[in-house]
């Protein structure tokens, strides 16, 4: 099986910086034997990678469903909540059916829409107060308000800002994509340099790491949502790696791909808050980055090949469906993921 090696071609350097926290990790390894293992299984799985759901988010076909995504994936982070009961988290009642987590955010938005936001023009992003957007992501009777709330109104301001001051023009997320030339890498790299809240970095044993998860998000979202046309048109989404957040390293460690120590394993389990930026918690999220990488190389050997995100949504999928026995995520309290 593969070491911790990455790439020769890594512009992103996603996994060439996650590989030096995964080989000084003190809290979590990947288990190469169940990474073996269920490499075989997955091959052997005729499932696909989940497509772009029309019933959930607003699409249109035009620019402004770009712009859509954008905002979506501006305020894709951080939807859980420490109480275990689903009835006292953040919920969102939508077309008749009540949703949390990200579907909740997504519902949320396409609601929006219907309402008459225009969530893709960057102006009215520029201008939004704090009291819109919980408007916009009011929660059903007696359920709490989304979390972090400000910081995603912060988000939402400086993307209209960025979009509207830094680009111009009457469709600047359409010149956003453009100017990306059809390189999924060009465009994540020009999202975390205008908009400092895509730039999700952390400092392991003294060295900056890269994760960009909402970035990489983005630019995969738009390629599901225009089906790989127009748009969402990229020739190099084998860059991409895993998008490193809470669900998938809980399904990794169920798989026992992810093994952590008893110290980290104590903390998960109990619920304990770890700090955005610890050990544990960047040592989760390499760890994360490089089991899929490793699954990615075995499915190619096995011939299955799938890309690193495709990995991501299929266990993101697999997620949504735990057993209620199932080992808690790690909680961190970040607008990173």
């Amino acid at each position: 099986m593969d070491s911790t090696q990455p790439p020769l071609d890594d512009p992103l350097g996603v996994l060439t910086t996650t590989a030096a926290v995964v080989e000084r990790s003190r809290h979590v390894r990947i288990a190469m034997e169940r990474v073996a293992t269920v490499a075989v299984e997955m091959a052997r799985d005729p499932a696909s990678p989940p497509g772009w759901d029309a019933t959930l988010h607003f699409r249109d076909g035009t620019w402004r469903t770009a712009g859509w995504v954008l905002v979506l994936d501006a305020l894709n982070f951080c939807f859980w909540s420490a109480e275990s009961d689903p009835a006292n988290r953040w919920r969102v009642e939508c077309d008749g059916a009540v949703r949390d987590g990200y579907a909740a955010l997504a519902a949320a938005l396409s609601r929006a829409v219907v309402e008459g936001r225009p969530l893709w023009d960057a102006a009215y992003l520029a201008e939004l107060d704090i009291a819109a957007l919980r408007e916009v992501l009011r929660p059903v009777p007696g359920a709490p308000e989304i979390p972090l709330l400000a910081e995603r109104w912060a988000n939402l301001r400086e993307l209209g800002s960025g979009l509207r001051d830094g680009i111009g023009g009457p469709r600047p997320v359409e010149t956003l994509i453009a100017r990306a030339g059809g390189s999924a890498v060009r465009l994540i790299a020009e999202v975390v340099r205008r908009f400092p809240s895509f730039d999700d970095t952390a400092r392991y044993a003294g060295e900056r790491v890269r994760f960009y998860k909402r970035a990489q998000i983005f630019v995969a979202d738009l390629a599901g949502a225009f089906e790989g046309a127009g748009p969402g048109a990229f020739a190099d989404m084998a860059h991409l790696t895993a998008f490193a957040d809470y669900k998938v390293p809980q399904v990794l460690r169920e798989l026992g791909v992810l093994v952590y120590d008893d110290h980290l394993a104590g903390l998960v389990d109990a619920r304990v808050l770890l700090p955005a930026g610890s050990p544990e918690e960047v040592e989760i999220r390499a760890g994360t980055i490089w089991a899929v990488e490793h699954l990615r190389r075995a499915l190619s050997e096995a011939c299955r090949p799938l890309r690193a995100f495709e990995i991501d949504w299929l266990l993101w999928t697999a997620g949504q469906t735990l057993s209620v026995t199932a080992r808690p995520y790690h909680r961190t309290v970040t607008g990173y993921y």
